[in-house]
């Protein structure tokens, strides 16, 4: 540990610990894992685009998801692949800082997209006659080109208030960098830095999940007045949603508490696992979640798994 201010050349990543031959297991786990998501999300995004009949909002809005789960996982696996194999658990500052804007530009572009979606299945529940009339092509790509050039633009607002920061320290208690463990090693007032956190949380985050909650209100209100057609319509297409969602906010929620509170009474194990869990499980989730329950994704993967026409 650095005890003067000063600008690292490289932190080490203290979460590891010394498995002996069992790395070779775990890497096997991992790069198994690794393989998985690509395979799955990639699979899903060829699906969607080469079939003209799935080029419709919702699923438009689930190729950028899928296109997100795969940045995301490339913003974790590789270094933690090598850092399961290493002996010594250091990642140069300049590797660190970037794996630390790839990862919270992937936490940013998949809630956006869970908000966007969630509006989608508004506007096709409560208002089916509007929607072909609300939701078209050029609305779908004016709210996906917001989704992934705003998280760009907060993202690298944050990144210009971190990397400059004088640092005490070196050490980082986990498995992979993030932004918060920077900015507690920093030595000076970083004042700027959580007031940004607080802006963005605000604007953004809780204007998402007021966003979200009034569209599954409203959506609750159709489907309790509404006819049994509408309801059977409301829960095959919300299911998948709801559930990526609650997935996703269970693992980011308990990474924010990992980086706000003393977690050190949780077995190591648990802890790298629920860290890793937002970066890891959506990604994997994701696609066989919709894959299953979308019944058009699951006719045509089924038509090419079998080699029939559709």
């Amino acid at each position: 540990m650095m005890t003067n201010s000063t600008q690292v050349s490289y932190f080490a990543l203290a979460a590891y610990c010394d498995t002996g031959l069992f790395k070779y297991l775990y890497f096997m786990i991992v790069l198994c894992l690794y393989m998985l998501i690509i395979c799955a999300n990639l699979l899903l995004i060829v699906v969607i685009c080469v079939n003209r009949s799935l080029h419709e909002p919702m699923y438009m809005f689930l190729c950028s998801l899928f296109v997100n789960e795969l940045y995301g996982s490339t913003g974790l696996f590789p270094l933690l692949l090598l850092q399961i194999l290493s002996d010594i658990h250091t990642v140069s500052a300049s590797a660190c800082f970037l794996q630390i804007y790839w990862v919270h530009f992937y936490g940013s572009v998949e809630f956006f997209t869970l908000g966007v979606m969630s509006y989608d299945r508004y506007l096709a529940i409560c208002h089916p006659l509007q929607y072909q009339t609300r939701m078209t092509t050029a609305r779908v790509a004016v709210l996906t080109a917001f989704m992934w050039l705003y998280s760009v633009l907060t993202t690298v607002v944050m990144m210009s208030l971190s990397v400059p920061l004088q640092l005490c320290g070196n050490t980082i208690q986990k498995v992979y960098c993030d932004n918060y463990s920077i900015v507690k090693l920093a030595c000076f007032d970083t004042t700027v830095n959580n007031i940004y956190g607080m802006v963005y949380m605000f604007t953004v985050i809780v204007t998402l999940i007021i966003l979200i909650l009034y569209t599954y209100i409203r959506i609750l209100y159709v489907c309790f007045s509404g006819c049994k057609q509408t309801r059977q319509k409301a829960v095959s297409t919300c299911t998948p949603h709801l559930a990526s969602l609650l997935n996703f906010s269970f693992g980011a929620f308990f990474e924010i508490m990992q980086g706000r509170f003393d977690m050190s009474s949780v077995p190591i194990m648990l802890r790298i696992f629920l860290s890793l869990y937002w970066l890891t499980c959506q990604p994997l989730f994701n696609p066989v979640l919709y894959g299953l329950n979308m019944s058009k994704i699951r006719v045509i993967c089924k038509s090419l798994a079998f080699g029939k026409r559709i």
